[in-house]
């Protein structure tokens, strides 16, 4: 069932109309190496970051790529992953590894842990690299074609690491193309 994410087109992309636009296993994927880009003295739980970033999405092989503009209450969107969530963890033979999936996704939707907070801080991030990446790929779309999930983002981050890749990807984007 996990496989269907690797097909599975994000919503916002499809909307604005973006070419080839990614899919939800390649956001996972990008923000579990950006889980890899914590420094070795930190005293953040990288596995436990990287696991998270794996699974915080994977409910949307069933229910779909679920966003705001979708009309779908914050409790009913809850109410349908985890539902998701655990109709994909009812076969997994290993109970512990099933709860542990379960717990992380917890985790993350709760967003009060410091691994969930980063977690949700890449997953923001992801989303505004990656509308970067298409304005810049994508001359039809024009510069400022994506802007709305930059404002939609602007002072959210929390964790310092997240901050400081937000200021320079902000400061690239306002350089002049020829510039970069």
């Amino acid at each position: 069932m996990v496989g269907k994410l690797k097909h599975l087109k994000r919503t916002g992309w499809v909307k604005n109309e973006v070419n080839e636009p990614e899919c939800v296993a390649s956001h996972m994927y990008r923000m579990s190496i950006m889980g890899m880009l914590i420094p070795q003295d930190s005293t953040i739980d990288k596995n436990r970051v990287i696991k998270m970033a794996l699974v915080h999405d994977m409910a949307e092989a069933i229910v779909g790529d679920i966003t705001p503009s979708c009309g779908v209450s914050q409790v009913d969107k809850y109410n349908m992953e985890k539902a998701g969530l655990l109709e994909m963890t009812k076969n997994i033979p290993d109970k512990a590894i099933a709860d542990e999936i379960h717990g992380l996704w917890q985790e993350y939707e709760d967003g009060t842990t410091e691994v969930a907070r980063l977690v949700k801080d890449f997953d923001k991030f992801d989303m505004i690299l990656q509308a970067y990446e298409y304005e810049q790929e994508q001359q039809k779309i024009g510069h400022r074609g994506l802007e709305e999930f930059f404002n939609s983002t602007k002072n959210i981050f929390k964790t310092d690491m997240v901050k400081s890749w937000d200021t320079a990807l902000r400061q690239k984007r306002n350089l002049p193309p020829e510039s970069e």
